[in-house]
Parts: structure tokens; sequence; C-alpha cells
């Protein structure tokens, strides 16, 4: 049976692996990248780390203000409290593996984070409800945009 893909403004994520499944120990979850499409929210996360692990096209991942390509094969360590973002500059979609641990982040956030996305529509979100959401789930909003 295939896993629910959640739709968060230009991403999608699938979760391959959650919290339940692994003791808590890690989360995986593949995400895409749409062409041209990014993360509109720069942010940290305090309580885990993340390994990002390029599968398919090239996405361009700015951690802690030093920009980074990651194509297929390469890998990008988040460590906790590193301000991160991600963007894809190219013509194709980009997909990516992200591993979380320990698997303290699960598929409600990017639930709750795209139906704020989904609310906003082609406008700016409103990073004040995008912020709640964020830190109820661990993550906290770095600035309102980039």
């Amino acid at each position: 049976m295939a896993s629910e893909v959640i739709q968060v403004g230009s991403l999608s994520v699938r979760f391959l692996v959650e919290a339940g499944e692994s003791g808590g120990s890690v989360v995986v979850f593949e995400i895409t990248i749409q062409a041209h499409g990014r993360m509109p929210a720069p942010h940290s996360h305090d309580g885990y780390e993340e390994t990002i692990y390029g599968l398919t096209g090239t996405s361009t991942w700015v951690l802690d203000g030093e920009a980074t390509e990651l194509g297929p094969g390469d890998v990008l360590c988040i460590p906790r409290g590193a301000v991160h973002a991600f963007d894809n500059r190219g013509d194709v979609d980009a997909t990516a593996l992200a591993v979380v641990t320990p698997g303290l982040l699960g598929p409600d956030f990017f639930r709750e984070a795209g139906a704020v996305l989904a609310t906003a529509g082609a406008s700016s979100p409103d990073f004040a409800a995008l912020g709640e959401v964020m830190s109820r789930h661990g993550l906290t909003l770095a600035r309102p945009s980039r």
C-alpha cells in the first residue's frame, strides 16, 4: 500500500518510516520540490538532527547562510539549531530523502503547515500561523521570508 503524499505548498512529502515504526529513534521521508519551488520559511530545530540525501534533480539548501547544491548521491547533515531553507532553482523536480533523528517530526506537522500554505494561495503565507504550527512541532521560524 502506498503511503500518503502530503502537499505543502510546492513540496510533497511521503513518509517511509514513522516514529511509531522505529520506537521513536528515526523518521524517514521523501520530499519532492517542484521545479522553481521553494520552502518559504527558513527555520531550525533544537530537538533533532536532519540528514538530507539527494535522489533526483538538484535542490539548493542554505545552511547557516551558506548555499549547497544537492544532487543525486549528495548528502547534507543539518545539526540541531542550524537555520536552513531550501529551494529548487532548476527546471525539473528534485527529490531527496530526509532522515530525522530522533524521530520527533511526523506527518501532522506537514499536514498542518500545508493547510496554512493552502489558505494563502498565491499570496504570502500567514507567517504567524505558520510559526505557531512550527513551534508546536519543534521547529523555530527564523524570519518571515528570504
